[in-house]
């Protein structure tokens, strides 16, 4: 008998690259189609609804022979103080009639996955009234934009393993290649110079990822503003996919679990076998439609049948629940979250949030810190074209040069 061919999963393979950005590209066009949604009075179970059938629908436009495709993580829209995800029932009354109010920083994070290779986005949409859209923001709602958008540049490079973008000699290369990477004590201390900057904090314990096939959370994580008790474990390298993360608080940083129905899961124990024929259901569908990934419990046929399985399936560690978490002070918070793969040309950017306009966030504060500023002027990839003379701006400024708008990706490892 033939030895059973072994597929290489790892970005070696030209077709894992690409649906990995077969799946970012899905990810992105449903953030900003649901961006569209989060308008002052609207529902938010409705929102999430209609991301998810937006997404479904565009899953089922690619890839037609691949069998496993669809969610890496369902739509979600969390309120100003929320910092985890939130996706609300529509067989709980309370929750389902909870409105976007004008103002809040809204949360959107959904994902696609293709093949089991997922990608992970979130965005931060201020809720403005119709016809306000394109006015200036200014005051702590900026604040909170700003130090959202420049932390996040910041820990995007923070990423790149040491000499990976360094020019020069093979001396000079092999001599940055040898420098340590930063620890995450160093990697929180820099992010806190910026959001410190403007009068913000770090949400504790915001976590990157490193993503694997079927898996949004491997074996390595990056913990910033670690609680008592939690750790980090490894640093970034060449050929990985992760998500990274930032959450920034107008308040303290520090958390609390909300009174919120967990209704956001994932299979933990894959062996598990329920009792109850709610549980077992619920386990089988699950592994069939989302194996690993998370998904929300109004995904399933049954809002009631799913929720009465999931009490035993977590009761008994079949299913890991995500508990609803939020500012301590129920302070408004921003999160972003992008979805990367580190290769020798740097990063490349698999999903992502949209681009910040930075014309329209207006703050009187800006970033002074050279060490910081040094940082966020290095690019996040290797320019493969021709070189462009352009003026460098200090990213401080509201006139700062277009983020990595014009970087090259590369499907080399």
């Amino acid at each position: 008998m033939a030895d059973k061919e072994v597929i290489d999963y790892s970005l070696n393979n030209p077709d894992t690259l690409t649906k990995y950005k077969t799946a970012g590209g899905i990810s992105e066009k449903v953030l900003a189609e649901v961006s569209k949604l989060i308008v002052p009075g609207e529902k938010i179970v409705t929102i999430c609804e209609k991301g998810d059938k937006i997404l479904e629908e565009e899953v089922s436009k690619v890839y037609a022979k691949t069998k496993f495709k669809g969610f890496a993580h369902p739509t979600t829209v969390s309120p100003a103080a929320f910092v985890t995800p939130y996706t609300p029932l529509s067989s709980d009354e309370a929750e389902a009639n909870v409105t976007i109010q004008a103002g809040e920083p809204i949360k959107i994070q959904l994902g696609a996955q293709v093949d089991g290779f997922g990608t992970i986005v979130c965005g931060t949409v201020l809720a403005q009234e119709k016809g306000k859209e394109s006015e200036v923001v200014t005051g702590r709602e900026a604040d909170l934009v700003l130090a959202t958008h420049y932390a996040n540049e910041l820990l995007l490079r923070l990423m790149i393993p040491p000499g990976t973008l360094t020019s020069g000699t093979d001396e000079e290369k092999a001599k940055a290649a040898k420098e340590k990477a930063p620890t995450q004590a160093r990697i929180t201390a820099l992010l806190e110079k910026i959001v410190k900057t403007y009068d913000c904090n770090l949400v504790e314990s915001t976590t990157s990822w490193l993503f694997g096939r079927n898996e949004i959370e491997d074996k390595k994580k990056i913990v910033l503003a670690p609680s008592e008790g939690t750790r980090g474990d490894g640093t970034p390298e060449l050929g990985e996919v992760w998500g990274v993360e930032i959450g920034v608080s107008l308040g303290s940083g520090k958390v609390k679990k909300f009174e919120n129905r967990t209704t956001l899961h994932r299979l933990a124990n894959e062996s598990g076998i329920a009792k109850r024929p709610s549980s077992k259901k619920l386990l089988h569908d699950v592994k069939t439609k989302f194996h690993k990934f998370p998904f929300s419990l109004r995904q399933l046929e049954s809002e009631r049948d799913a929720k009465l399985g999931a009490m035993e399936c977590t009761r008994n560690g079949f299913l890991r629940e995500y508990e609803v978490v939020g500012d301590k002070e129920n302070a408004p918070v921003a999160r972003l979250l992008t979805t990367v793969a580190i290769t020798k040309n740097g990063i490349t950017k698999l999903g992502a949030p949209p681009a910040l306009d930075l014309d329209k966030f207006q703050s009187d504060k800006k970033i002074t810190d050279e060490e910081v500023l040094k940082i966020l002027e290095q690019p996040l990839a290797r320019n493969k074209g021709k070189s462009k003379n352009k003026k460098k701006k200090k990213p401080a400024k509201k006139t700062a040069k277009k983020d990595e708008e014009s970087e090259e990706e590369s499907d080399d490892e």
